[in-house]
């Protein structure tokens, strides 16, 4: 996952702060935005991890503090829900501005309950997934404990939450209770999966069996069995980042990934438009190589002179392993680094006189983790020069070209 900072301005005039979250190597085929759960911000773990889950499927995720939290500017206790359904409108238009309009939207517990709300009014959004979301934002009034009668008496009061002090004030409260989750999925027409844990004591389920009841189709449920509810377990918040990508993909318009066949080992496909973004096949595996920013690539992937590096590296490990095992020398781990350049053969005699005497050049570097002794250690590099990579490289090579009609 690609992350960069972002700021954007809400309809106060506020600045929020953000981040966009991108696949490693590809451009995104579809945006999102992450709503947080109540006085979290982006960087909440759970935030993170199903931002990075969704990044991985292909998505590019706008995760922000609301007004008040975080790096974002504003006094708190001046926000309430309505705010942050204005927040998440804003950050639709930021997207829409400066990347693409967003399809799908995502919101933890509270955040949740705002991305219904918010939904209706992003007219891009296609698809609205909720996680431990209450079905009526009031729900959060039970953090308030004796504080809220305080709220109600004097207008505001200092609540701790999470170790932090938040202060709110009464209007707060009264937007809470002018809202009503199960009456905006009545009017939703969208998309909606809503996913929920059985075990959660903060949210009950038997929220998400309201919002689901009074939602149109097409919904759907998942259970987040085992999960509590902030998702703080990473491998919880993964599955539920994977889970919410591949329903959405029913929903939203995913391009298909572009297969390509061959007989030979290897195959590299590369279309006008894409720049040095070049589609490979090798073996059974795809993946993508590219060139550097700085070259004008996208660095969606390694470059060819990194892929051949890392042939060699990868060869070389293969084979001290190999050798190892068939000696019986315990290595741990094997780690081989190298790099490629064009430098002067050693004891060049042309080398001040003639530039082209410049000759290709891997460095390997190799660690051995492992209680091999000096004289097994100096066998195990006479065997990094047998392996297959590296004789290739050094052997007479002939490349037959030809075209195919």
């Amino acid at each position: 996952m690609k992350s960069s900072k972002i700021n954007f301005t809400n309809a106060n005039g506020k600045t929020l702060s953000g981040r966009i979250d991108l696949p490693l190597e590809r451009d995104p085929h579809n945006f999102a935005i992450f709503a947080h759960c109540f006085t979290c911000t982006k960087d909440f773990s759970a935030v993170r991890n199903v931002s990075k889950a969704l990044a991985s499927e292909g998505f590019g995720v706008l995760r922000f503090d609301f007004t008040g939290l975080g790096d974002s500017d504003g006094d708190f206790a001046d926000t309430n829900f309505s705010s942050n359904v204005e927040d998440l409108v804003s950050a639709a238009e930021f997207l829409a501005r400066e990347f693409k309009a967003p399809s799908l939207l995502v919101g933890h517990s509270l955040g949740g309950a705002a991305a219904i709300f918010a939904a209706s009014e992003i007219d891009s959004i296609e698809a609205l997934a909720t996680i431990g979301a209450p079905s009526n934002p009031v729900h959060v009034q039970k953090q308030f404990g004796t504080q809220l009668d305080t709220i109600k008496s004097d207008g505001e009061a200092v609540v701790q939450l999470a170790g932090r002090d938040f202060t709110f004030k009464k209007q707060f409260i009264d937007n809470l209770e002018a809202h009503s989750c199960e009456n905006a999925a009545r009017k939703l027409n969208k998309a909606l999966l809503i996913m929920h844990s059985p075990q959660d004591a903060t949210v009950s389920i038997k929220n998400a069996e309201e919002i689901y009841h009074a939602a149109k189709h097409p919904k759907s449920f998942v259970t987040l069995d085992g999960s509590e509810h902030l998702l703080i377990d990473k491998k919880n918040a993964s599955y539920v980042g994977k889970v919410i990508a591949g329903w959405a993909a029913r929903y939203i318009e995913v391009p298909v990934e572009q297969t390509i066949k061959t007989t030979h080992a290897a195959v590299a496909s590369l279309d006008d438009e894409d720049g040095f973004t070049t589609l490979m096949k090798l073996g059974t595996h795809y993946l993508k190589a590219d060139e550097p920013i700085r070259v004008g690539g996208k660095d969606f992937g390694p470059t060819p002179y990194e892929l051949l590096a890392g042939s060699l590296s990868a060869c070389t490990a293969m084979t001290i392993q190999m050798y190892a095992r068939r000696k019986k020398w315990p290595i741990a781990n094997v780690e081989v680094h190298t790099s490629y350049s064009k430098d002067y053969a050693k004891d060049c005699e042309a080398c001040e006189k003639d530039p082209s005497a410049k000759i290709d050049t891997f460095t390997r570097e190799i660690k051995i983790t492992s209680s091999l002794d000096e004289k097994q250690l100096q066998r195990i590099l006479q065997i990094a020069d047998k392996c297959p990579v590296h004789k290739t490289l050094h052997s007479e090579t002939q490349v037959i070209t030809s075209l195919i009609t």
